[in-house]
């Protein structure tokens, strides 16, 4: 799956467990899903998952890998061998994000053109749509010249930038025997009345937008061409656009509001020790709906908390003050 700040890639393993010891779950909502790496793994464990996120390129991934079932796997191979065929043809993608910026080299800028044009050409069902389109910006992610998160793009090439794009088939599973999948892409407070057995919270921690962090990929996703800004080429709405879950003085209000929504019996909230929501104060919030325990994991920071601070000039002006923090998990069951 693409590099993301904030994955649950190593909490997954205790995620399930704590899932796992809750009575009754066969459906879960995870309503902020990113990457949709937690609810492919409760897929995988044979769980029903709605999937939500606000994001288009969350919204794909999410359709891909937890609406998408192993059923369309042979069709969608058919069609990426088509596209792996395709030569490139430059566009707006090659000239904003290769040209007027250094995310991908030019040559497979102009792939990804050639074949965001031939998967919008297809015109196919939304879900066969989007393990196309997961094939594609995985493959991107796998050749870009980031740390990760597009506010910037490196000053040299990756080595891994200098490998040609390579379209491989996503994971697909099988469909829960508790029903179909399903990805959502709506607020978090309007996908929060989802009637399911466990709501999973991870909401963002601090002021940093994601559609801001990955406006690459929501472009490739969108298909559009949208006016840009700055060095790093964002695109014009990531200015405007925002979210009282990315804001210290509407944040406890936001996440109360979802809470107080939500329909599950069972109720998992990640956050960060370092986010805007202090234990305490997510202790009380959660403890009017039923019986709270906190489970804690300690983690290595992001890339750019290990590698001090710089100012425009790329002149290190700040040190590192920890390595480490802890993530909290907040189980509750009403």
């Amino acid at each position: 799956m693409i590099k993301y700040l904030g994955s649950k890639r190593v909490l997954v393993p205790t995620l399930l467990a704590l899932t796992e010891e809750l009575e009754g779950v066969r459906s879960v909502l995870d309503l902020f899903s990113g990457t949709s790496r937690v609810g492919h793994a409760l897929k995988r464990a044979g769980y029903r998952v709605v999937a939500n996120d606000h994001n288009a390129y969350a919204a794909t991934l999410a359709r891909c890998y937890v609406e998408a079932d192993d059923g369309l796997a042979p069709e969608a191979e058919r069609l990426l061998a088509e596209l792996r065929r395709l030569p490139g043809r430059p566009g707006y993608f090659t000239q904003t994000f290769c040209v007027e910026s250094r995310f991908l080299q030019p040559k497979n800028g102009e792939r990804i053109d050639a074949i965001r044009a031939r998967i919008a050409a297809l015109a196919l069902p939304p879900t066969l749509e989007a393990i196309l389109l997961t094939s594609l910006m995985e493959a991107a992610d796998r050749v870009d010249s980031t740390t990760g998160v597009q506010m910037a793009y490196l000053k040299q090439w990756a080595l891994r930038a200098h490998n040609d794009l390579e379209l491989r088939l996503p994971e697909l599973l099988p469909r829960s025997p508790h029903g179909p999948g399903r990805a959502r892409q709506d607020e978090a407070l309007d996908a929060a009345d989802e009637e399911v057995d466990l709501a999973y919270l991870d909401p963002p921690y601090n002021q940093h937008r994601y559609h801001g962090n990955y406006h690459v990929w929501e472009t490739l996703v969108r298909g559009d061409a949208p006016e840009t800004y700055g060095v790093a080429k964002k695109r014009i709405d990531a200015r405007h656009r925002r979210s009282p879950f990315n804001s210290r003085v509407e944040f406890a209000a936001a996440i109360s509001a979802v809470l107080d929504r939500l329909r599950a019996r069972h109720i998992i909230l990640s956050f960060n020790d370092e986010g805007f929501l202090a234990r305490s104060d997510a202790e009380a919030m959660l403890g009017r709906l039923g019986r709270v325990r906190v489970v804690e994991r300690v983690h290595k920071r992001y890339v750019g908390a290990q590698i001090g601070i710089f100012n425009p000039a790329g002149q290190k002006v700040g040190e590192v003050s920890h390595l480490t923090n802890k993530e909290l998990l907040y189980v509750v069951s009403r």
